[in-house]
């Protein structure tokens, strides 16, 4: 299968190039630069150049291909207004790709956060939040997921707050970078918040997963790590650069603080044993010994 990749050379992004490709399919990454493009060719998939916002690229892809896989994001939190400008650009470019699909079949898998229920782990028949900061990303997921309707196989992919990779990614390596920059590995709270987790290389199995085999409409958790403390998680951090573990305010983190506080654990339960789903790599925590001071 010719399988069209957004945020094909990010840290998700390239497991799952190398997913498909180890299970036969051909990827096509969307690069924005030389170096990404170069950088997919040098793993043996092919290049299509331009952005998330070049509408008629995403359009053209898409329609051509036998599948999509739509990751790409940019990860803008430094303000509410940067983060709500990368939500509508994401949007737009999920929306353009859903009705380049209409009426083919084709499988279109995307991706979102595995939702916060309040007292338990979610499940993937609970519903996105549709309030709070990233309130439109979970819009724009439900509004691609009913492209069902209109001839798509579309599926949700949804990824808990780390995805990590030798210790990098997600909500522990913003954690990290924030610790090497303020010289203090922090946590809110008493820390008993619970984030859950994967790695990389398990989320793409289940990516390619879900693009083979997922019905239209469906959900999906992508979670190994029910819920780690994120205390746990600061004190590895802290060790492994050398820095205090201490409490810090909730607005150290900017627009994201209030999801950073939350517990948020999550279950991937229906999703093992309806898609064969096992996760075989390290977890959070072991993978986090592999910071480099």
């Amino acid at each position: 299968m010719q399988v069209f990749v957004t945020g094909a050379t990010g840290l998700i992004g390239s497991a799952v190039v190398a997913e498909l490709l180890q299970h036969g399919h051909t990827p096509l990454g969307l690069a924005r630069s030389d170096a990404s493009a170069a950088k997919l060719e040098a793993v043996g998939a092919e290049a299509v150049r331009g952005s998330l916002t070049d509408l008629d690229v995403l359009r053209a892809a898409a329609g051509s291909a036998d599948g999509v896989i739509h990751l790409a994001f940019s990860n803008d939190f430094s303000s509410p207004e940067a983060l709500a400008r990368s939500i509508e650009e994401e949007a737009a470019a999920q929306a353009a790709i859903g009705e380049a699909l209409v009426g083919t079949g084709k499988p279109y898998v995307v991706c979102s956060g595995t939702p916060a229920v309040p007292g338990r782990a979610s499940t993937e028949a609970d519903a996105l939040p549709l309030d709070g900061p990233v309130a439109g990303r979970s819009r724009a997921v439900t509004s691609t997921l009913a492209f069902a309707e209109r001839g798509v196989r579309t599926s949700a992919v949804r990824l808990p707050r780390t995805v990590h990779a030798e210790g990098q990614g997600g909500f522990a390596g913003l954690l990290t970078q924030i610790a090497r920059q303020s010289g203090v590995s922090g946590y809110i709270g008493d820390g008993s918040q619970r984030w859950p987790a994967v790695h990389a290389k398990d989320a793409a199995a289940l990516f390619r997963l879900a693009l083979e085999n997922a019905p239209a409409g469906t959900a999906w958790h992508a979670v190994d790590d029910e819920g780690d403390p994120v205390k746990a998680i600061a004190e590895v951090i802290g060790r492994r650069l050398g820095v205090p573990v201490q409490e810090v305010p909730a607005d150290s983190y900017g627009p994201i603080g209030a999801i950073f506080a939350a517990d948020q654990p999550a279950s991937s339960a229906h999703t093992r044993e309806t898609l064969n789903w096992q996760p075989v790599h390290p977890k959070l925590l072991d993978d986090l010994e592999l910071i480099k001071p």
